[in-house]
């Protein structure tokens, strides 16, 4: 089974076939991995895949930066 940080990044990979790997370290969002249509899908994953409801009133789009941020947040609680 592919862990967390894995799953998200199939996820982008499957939506931008001109990348053949994404660093963990990489801001997804700054090298526009993620647009802002596709951001409220990709929030919804980490929420499934995590278990836990992501309150958009507290989000913090840092958390959301790169996968090893996600995976601080999101995935091994108390290590950001």
């Amino acid at each position: 089974m592919q862990s967390e940080q894995e799953q998200l990044k199939q996820w982008i990979l499957a939506r931008h076939p001109e990348v053949s790997d994404i660093d963990a370290d990489l801001d997804i969002l700054e090298n526009r991995l993620i647009d802002s249509l596709a951001f409220v899908e990709f929030m919804l994953l980490v929420s499934r895949l995590s278990g836990e409801e992501i309150d958009m009133e507290t989000l913090d789009i840092d958390d959301f930066r790169t996968l090893r941020r996600i995976e601080g947040r999101y995935f091994r609680a108390g290590v950001a």
